[in-house]
């Protein structure tokens, strides 16, 4: 499996918006979001996952969580709510340490879609259909 953070991302081949960063922990806006906020937390060193992560990590994951902590914090004061999701095993795209700050919203479905790269909709789907008929108008 591939590691797109260390490839791509802190190798300049992509180029991000950074959101925070510290001596050894990046924050930016996802590159291919699934929400209309979608922050992703990296090491700046590889490290494949959370469950890898030895004893003498512990100084930085506690720096990662204090980024991620400051960004959810502003996350929750902006949209109300949010998640902080790290995934494992065979959920976890790229074998590089990885945390997503994602708003929560009333009527989410508390999952990321991951089929034909479906994005997820930021309100109820009664909200959704009111707006469209605002635009469009009712069916007769």
């Amino acid at each position: 499996m591939s590691d797109f953070y260390c490839e791509e991302v802190l190798s300049g081949k992509t180029a991000v918006e950074n959101v925070m960063e510290t001596d050894n922990v990046l924050a930016f806006h996802h590159t291919r979001p699934s929400y209309q906020s979608h922050i992703v937390v990296i090491p700046k060193r590889h490290i494949p996952s959370l469950i890898a992560l030895g004893d003498a990590d512990d100084a930085l994951l506690l720096e990662m969580l204090t980024v991620v902590k400051r960004i959810a914090r502003q996350t929750v004061e902006k949209y109300g709510a949010c998640r902080v999701i790290t995934n494992l095993g065979n959920y976890q795209d790229s074998m590089h340490l990885h945390w997503h700050i994602v708003p929560r919203w009333n009527g989410d479905t508390n999952f990321m879609s991951a089929i034909a790269d479906a994005k997820v909709i930021p309100q109820s789907l009664e909200a959704l259909c009111e707006a469209i008929h605002e635009k469009i108008g009712k069916p007769n």
